[in-house]
């Protein structure tokens, strides 16, 4: 088992965010992370990320307890986050974002180039000059220095052109196809069902579903993924 969360609960000061969640993922998975706005998603993942504490419930990643970790430890046992709003260091190069982090591994400036051609061509350039779909892409590629054994990316598309989307759609293909194992928030529901091997859905920060794609019927996409 890859990553392993069981009855997490988390909090943002005395109020309760999440109220459960449960989520399993094996090695070389695609998992989305559903649900409307607002249900717990970036909780989840800023919890699992020790970025934020979580009160009670575990959270293992091979086998580790990150319960008892310093978010630099965890991103150290393999975890590459693309967080939600991008968060790229403005003032430094494009080459410099992608090296101020790397760790040793297949992943290189020009494994990274291969992916995301536009950033090759703007390596001199600070990120605050990129648009927001070549900053994402940069965010991306980011992560994917760290040498990570699993990849999340909260929110990658938001955004952005329709253009932009399908090339950062192309590029997480291309990851899974190279067996990375990925967890996935996105609000494009289409482009999630056509990558996802598993869904889980959230709501009011609990998880109310889990299964595959070819499970998920328009009746549960109307109660909890409908507007």
């Amino acid at each position: 088992m890859l990553l392993q969360i069981e009855g997490l609960q988390s909090f943002y000061g005395r109020s309760q965010a999440l109220f459960g969640v449960n989520l399993a993922m094996e090695e070389g998975e695609v998992v989305a992370l559903m649900g409307r706005n607002g249900m717990g998603k970036t909780t989840t993942i800023r919890s699992l990320c020790r970025i934020m504490p979580y009160r009670h419930g575990t959270v293992r990643f091979l086998s580790h307890d990150l319960g008892v970790m310093r978010p630099h430890r965890v991103a150290r046992l393999g975890i590459g986050l693309v967080p939600e709003g991008r968060r790229c260091f403005p003032n430094l190069s494009v080459h410099e974002n992608l090296v101020v982090a790397a760790r040793p591994g297949d992943w290189s400036l020009e494994r990274v180039g291969r992916l995301f051609p536009r950033l090759r061509e703007r390596h001199s350039q600070s990120a605050s000059t990129l648009s927001g779909g070549e900053q994402q892409m940069l965010a991306i590629g980011r992560a994917l220095m760290t040498n990570p054994k699993l990849l999340i990316l909260d929110e990658a598309t938001e955004g952005l052109a329709p253009v932009i989307r399908q090339e950062i759609w192309a590029a997480v293909r291309e990851l899974k196809g190279e067996g990375q194992s990925i967890l996935i928030v996105d609000k494009t529901l289409k482009e999630l069902m056509q990558l996802a091997d598993r869904c889980t859905i959230l709501e009011r920060g609990m998880s109310v579903w889990d299964g595959t794609p070819a499970d998920l019927g328009e009746d549960i996409q109307d109660r909890f993924l409908g507007v």
